[in-house]
């Protein structure tokens, strides 16, 4: 809570311009690999190009944009290597939580994860997939929190970027193929009600079949 007469910046035109481009990038409204031509940007934002500019500079440092000279920035891609790491490592550390959390001990660690997954619903009925992707993420951070270990979710946040673009590519996959946003929320809310019942081996089953990976699996050589 600020003091009386504290002053509160509003966000610059920089900071919104990159949370724009941020949503539209995990929403899928522009493909990894793709080119974001600041002309039509600037354009659709309505700024020029310096903070455009600025703004994609930003998301650079986030990980999510790739800028090289006399080419522009394009949408970062990952590889299968990549995406590898990537989801063995997220599965690692949410077991390690799991085991670690479950039965939760400190009742008010369940309310992070209420929190996200209440703006998970709020997305879905509104189709904001970029901001669903983000709470989303906030939703099994929070999980990850019930273990009350400081460096395991340090580590977790130090993958978050990376996460949000596997995370996009996947909610993709799974509205396309499998679920509505709807239902796909519905997984979550199951989910938090088996570590609400305190059976770790439960939630470690729900999370094996989670489907965090239908994104890679739909890429099998066979183009099933």
């Amino acid at each position: 809570m600020t003091s009386v007469g504290e002053r509160i910046d509003p966000p610059s035109l920089v900071s919104l311009a990159a949370e724009s481009i941020r949503k539209m990038i995990l929403s899928g409204a522009f493909a990894p690999g793709e080119r974001l031509v600041e002309e039509r940007l600037t354009e659709h934002l309505g700024i020029s190009r310096p903070p455009l500019r600025e703004a994609l500079r930003l998301l650079q440092n986030d990980g999510l944009v790739v800028t090289r000279p006399r080419y522009g920035s394009t949408v970062a891609t990952l590889t299968d290597q990549d995406v590898f790491e990537i989801l063995t490592l997220r599965t690692g550390l949410e077991k390690m939580a799991v085991e670690l959390g479950v039965p939760v001990q400190d009742r008010s660690r369940l309310v992070a994860c209420h929190e996200a997954l209440e703006r998970m619903e709020r997305n879905a009925r509104e189709e904001d997939r970029g901001s669903l992707v983000e709470n989303g993420y906030a939703f099994h951070a929070s999980i990850v929190g019930l273990a009350g270990h400081r460096r395991l979710s340090e580590i977790y946040r130090s993958v978050q970027q990376q996460m949000l673009l596997c995370m996009s590519r996947n909610l993709d996959a799974r509205e396309r193929y499998y679920e509505s946003l709807v239902e796909h929320v519905a997984r979550h809310r199951y989910l938090l009600e088996l570590i609400e019942a305190g059976d770790p081996q439960a939630v470690l089953a729900e999370l094996a079949v989670h489907g965090e990976r239908s994104f890679a699996e739909r890429r099998d050589p066979d183009g099933s």
